[in-house]
């Protein structure tokens, strides 16, 4: 019987790859973007990828390729599901698709924009895809924390493509921002976002290893999106990962090398009633162990996502002892 039945299982294998279109018949046998859809999330589940760069299922990755192929908003008219589309059209949708399969890289870099806090971003391997929870403080104006009037002076560490800043700048239009990174390459990227955003006459991008290039200066609020993958956490990541930056994902044994810097030095950067907000990912544990007496603020997200905490520099003084 298992003869028969593996038999059977290799003839049925055999029976679907026969009945695998090839790249020309995909787009002489599909015309709407309804089609492409359907297929593409079929092909997306086929080959197993990994969800964590703006997606988190094969059919919202669909959806992400088809509709930025296409340069088409995310609130478009479902009439449009309907529309025929052009040899380019599909041509451009197979061609994505099959770069997504076949190398792994994150769907943000083939399209060369990603999405953060309802705003479009320049991105490519030099920096990090944007995907931080802290978008939604940034929607609220960290409302928790400047209640009354929204803080002056911003300060955005391991900046990446400078989307935390810039979309704080975008939604506090009064606000003065930073955009701090030791990457050249990084800066770069941000600099471009600063153009495409048109916010260079209060958003500037300056070299900075943590604290080292910003003496003499103090904000407001420090938010920080930092690495902190732990050394086992980035050995067994996904491929998808492995297109970004290790500089921006990697932080030592316990993924705490970068924060425990910036937890040691940002005091001295903080007006008196400031605040810090750092992400600290699933790495969060591992910050509770270390420093066991510090009453972290850890924040809860309505969208999803972990281990943000906040501290303000009063709290930072009493416990500048612990950060030593």
């Amino acid at each position: 019987m298992a003869t028969t039945l593996s038999s059977q299982s290799q003839a049925a294998s055999q029976a679907v790859s026969t009945l695998t279109l090839s790249d020309a018949d995909v787009s002489q046998e599909l015309y709407t973007l309804r089609d492409y859809l359907r297929w593409v999330a079929s092909e997306f589940h086929l080959a197993g990828l990994h969800y964590a760069h703006g997606t988190a299922s094969a059919w919202d990755e669909a959806v992400a390729l088809c509709l930025g192929a296409l340069h088409l908003p995310w609130d478009i008219d479902p009439a449009v599901l309907e529309a025929r589309l052009l040899p380019m059209e599909r041509a451009r949708i197979v061609a994505l698709v099959r770069a997504r399969i076949e190398t792994r890289r994150p769907l943000p870099y083939l399209l060369g924009e990603a999405f953060f806090a309802g705003f479009p971003f320049n991105v490519d391997e030099r920096v990090l895809i944007p995907r931080s929870p802290i978008a939604e403080l940034i929607e609220d104006g960290f409302a928790a924390w400047f209640p009354d009037e929204p803080p002056t002076r911003v300060l955005d560490l391991c900046t990446g493509s400078g989307c935390i800043g810039i979309a704080t700048a975008l939604y506090l239009p009064t606000s003065d921002v930073i955009l701090a990174d030791i990457s050249q390459e990084a800066l770069s990227v941000a600099r471009e976002n600063i153009t495409r955003h048109d916010v260079g006459e209060r958003v500037r991008a300056v070299e900075s290893d943590v604290f080292d290039g910003l003496a003499g200066q103090r904000f407001d609020l420090i938010v920080s999106n930092p690495p902190y993958v732990d050394t086992r956490d980035l050995a067994t990541m996904p491929a998808e990962f492995r297109h970004e930056p290790s500089l921006a994902l990697g932080a030592g044994s316990d993924g705490l090398d970068i924060v425990r810097r910036i937890l040691r030095e940002a005091r001295g950067h903080l007006n008196d009633d400031g605040w810090l907000v750092v992400e600290v990912g699933n790495s969060d544990s591992h910050v509770e162990a270390a420093f066991p007496e510090v009453p972290f603020i850890w924040l809860e997200f309505e969208r999803g996502g972990q281990g943000v905490f906040a501290l303000s520099a009063a709290e930072l003084d009493a416990h500048a002892a612990s950060f030593a």
